[in-house]
């Protein structure tokens, strides 16, 4: 008798992910650390100088950690309720927040006590930040206001009342130090000038802004609000240049890489997507656990630092390109080794010695070996089987239709099983791979259990499910031929015109070459 051969699974090509340069860079962080704060976590800001610690806020506290470390090297806790929006200055030394109290404190990163504490907001400060000559601070509150603050006399200088809602995110130019924006709930982002009274521009979103940020260069304006990230041109008054739709829940925090040439938008969506500024499409995306609120990118890129809902810090680092080098070095002589002899090839002379190989057979050959057809289709009807690698469960039903014993492998279940079955076809009968042996299949269970039609509501509710979706299928292929039937009108079309045109251009090819002989 000859050896029993295994059923043979046909491979059918998978879309898989497109591995890009972007996808192996971000792939390049190692295992995130997770550290559990006190309170969800709204802001998190990097120290612009090295050795780039960041500001954690959340809660009533704000957490100084060092790049590498898991405990807070420093803490500022002079808050009597929820503290908002740590940002450092541009040269590291002082750090700003806002309060829920509406006070606004001034502190230096090597005390702990506050230097200087502006009041004037009657509500809740949640965006603070620095202008550009470090001399000067702008805020926005929940009393609708963006103010502006002197730092030697901590006083006001100016405030804005012309939000309608919260002013909940801002930021500041890093070219003009007199420039700032501000983000509200009542859906629009606006630009001020310090030297102005008035708001310079107003940008209107469309949903309630919660982050926004100016590109290094000035001239682009990010808002992030609702589902969107728009992207605006500052130097044309404001106008749209993208509308990008692509987290399912609201996105939260945006912030750009080092150089500039990647967005990274965080949302509660658990997601934070990677943009190309160039193209704006999506290159790369991390999954979280939670909803985000916060996120961050280290000077160098070398740390993501994102917030969550949870309270949990997530800190991912990149693998440095050294171990990289070294582990690749040592591992070539090996390799070497390896494909050793690969190319070889035997001379005549040469005896050929083969290692026949142990052939390990799955549960659903050792029944089909012994001819228990039933049983063999049961085994990948299996939950593991039938919802991972459905392609195993139909090649199994292809054998037994190739030995003639499907319909026998099919018949005598009871209610459940029918279910099952039914519920298998109707999924996976519309997949142009499976379509035609399990049409052969549906057309069995329908002649074999036609008889008790009636009698049980579940299999009469999957045949109806079955019949739903063929005839589905059948007018989808009906609009499919239309379509084609419209394409191939087109394409004669085109052709006839080519070779009209070309028709045209040889006899007046002709009728030149005829009257130049009779001038001649």
């Amino acid at each position: 008798m000859a050896n029993y051969k295994p059923v043979a699974v046909p491979a059918h090509p998978r879309l898989g992910e497109k591995v890009t340069q972007d996808t192996l860079y971000w792939r390049g962080y190692k295992t995130p650390v997770q550290i559990k704060e006190f309170g969800a976590i709204n802001k998190i800001d990097f120290s612009p100088v090295s050795p780039y610690n960041y500001a954690v806020t959340a809660s009533s506290r704000i957490h100084i950690y060092g790049r590498y470390s898991q405990e807070p090297i420093k803490t500022f806790s002079r808050f009597k309720d929820a503290a908002y929006c740590a940002t450092y200055r541009d040269d590291g030394k002082l750090l700003l927040a806002g309060s829920e109290e509406g006070s606004i404190r001034l502190f230096d990163i090597s005390g702990r006590a506050p230097l200087r504490q502006f009041d004037g907001h009657t509500k809740a400060v949640h965006v603070v930040g620095f202008l550009s000559d470090k001399y000067r601070i702008f805020s926005g509150g929940d009393d609708y206001s963006s103010n502006l603050w002197d730092i030697p006399s901590a006083a006001e200088i100016v405030s804005y009342n012309e939000h309608l809602d919260y002013v909940r995110c801002g930021c500041a130019s890093k070219l003009n130090a007199d420039v700032f924006v501000t983000g509200s709930y009542d859906h629009t982002v606006k630009v001020f000038d310090a030297r102005i009274k008035k708001s310079v521009m107003t940008i209107e979103h469309g949903q309630p802004v919660e982050s926004v940020l100016l590109f290094p260069s000035g001239g682009l304006l990010v808002s992030a609000g609702g589902r969107y990230v728009k992207v605006w041109d500052v130097l044309k008054g404001g106008q749209l240049l993208v509308s990008l739709k692509n987290h399912h829940k609201t996105v939260t925090c945006l912030c750009l890489n080092s150089s500039g040439q990647r967005l990274l938008s965080g949302s509660l969506d658990r997601h934070v997507k990677i943009y190309s500024t160039t193209s704006y499409k999506v290159v790369h995306s991390f999954n979280y656990a939670t909803s985000i609120l916060s996120l961050a990118l280290s000077p160098e890129d070398e740390t993501i630092v994102v917030g969550m809902t949870n309270g949990v810090l997530n800190v991912k680092h990149r693998k440095p390109e050294e171990s990289k080098a070294k582990s690749q070095n040592r591992r070539r002589p090996a390799y070497r080794t390896y494909i050793k002899g690969k190319n070889y090839m035997p001379k005549q002379e040469d005896f050929y010695v083969s290692k026949p190989g142990k052939c390990v057979l799955r549960k659903y050959d050792k029944l089909l070996k012994s001819f228990q057809s039933s049983k063999a289709l049961d085994a990948v009807l299996e939950p593991q089987i039938r919802l991972c690698t459905p392609e195993v469960t139909v090649a199994v039903m292809q054998e037994l239709n190739r030995r003639g014993t499907l319909r026998s492998a099919l018949a005598g279940r009871d209610e459940k099983q029918i279910s099952l079955l039914l519920t298998f076809v109707t999924r996976r009968v519309i997949e142009p791979r499976f379509t035609p042996i399990l049409v052969t299949v549906a057309d069995m269970i329908t002649d074999i259990y036609q008889p008790v039609v009636g009698q049980s509501a579940l299999v009469d509710k999957q045949f109806l499910k079955l019949q739903e979706a063929i005839g589905k299928e059948i007018d989808y292929q009906e609009e499919l031929l239309e379509v084609l039937g419209m394409m191939d009108a087109l394409f004669a079309t085109l052709i006839k015109k080519k070779a009209s045109s070309l028709e045209e251009n040889k006899s007046n090819g002709l009728t030149k070459t005829v009257e130049q002989d009779m001038s001649h």
